[in-house]
């Protein structure tokens, strides 16, 4: 009896061993992809097309740091002249190149006219000065709704030691334009290179 009790005891166990069924397959139900290759699954990317090389948060949204810089335009002109010395192209195609980099900036030119002569006909010169550099503007790319002139006349002279250099400093075209924008904090590798 203590034979039997015993393979029967054995046949038991032998038997539910084999009858063991296969474990559960999981069912993925949450897009574990990382479709932007920012380290961060596509179920919690709140930005899922950061750029390749970008530092991102745990959103998977990138990191950015604002910079801003300034460019000037200062022009001078020839007594009761509108017309643009040849010197200060350079000026004015750097300043259209900046307005290009900054496509949300404006600018305000304002013209000045040195306190010689009747005011009016200053203020008018000075528009016209103004109006120059805006048209110099245009015809490198600018917008012209991006563009706004002012004419001051003869009422801000520049000081200088003696007259006739502070009207020749006087006759002139100036603005000064901020441009800021964000930029992408990158991932350092082995191929970055300093900027200092």
């Amino acid at each position: 009896m203590k034979y039997v009790v015993t393979g029967l005891l054995a046949l038991s166990l032998f038997g539910c061993s084999l009858s063991v069924p296969q474990p559960p397959v999981a069912k993925q139900t949450k897009n574990l992809f990382d479709n932007d290759s920012d380290g961060v699954i596509n179920q919690r990317d709140h930005c899922p097309k950061t750029p390749i090389d970008a530092v991102v948060d745990n959103n998977g949204c990138p990191t950015y740091v604002d910079s801003s810089e300034e460019n000037k335009i200062h022009v001078l002109f020839a007594n009761d002249s509108s017309v643009i010395p040849e010197s200060y192209m350079q000026n004015i195609s750097d300043m259209s190149a900046f307005l290009s980099k900054y496509p949300k900036t404006h600018i305000e030119l304002k013209g000045y006219a040195s306190p010689v002569g009747n005011a009016a006909y200053n203020v008018a010169l000075s528009e016209r000065r103004a109006s120059t550099i805006r048209q110099a503007l245009i015809n490198d790319g600018v917008t012209p709704s991006r563009i706004k002139t002012v004419g001051f006349g003869d009422t801000d002279p520049v000081k200088a030691p003696d007259v006739e250099e502070s009207n020749t400093l006087s006759r002139r075209v100036v603005a000064q334009v901020i441009g800021s924008q964000g930029n992408v904090v990158k991932e350092w590798t082995v191929y970055t290179v300093r900027e200092n």
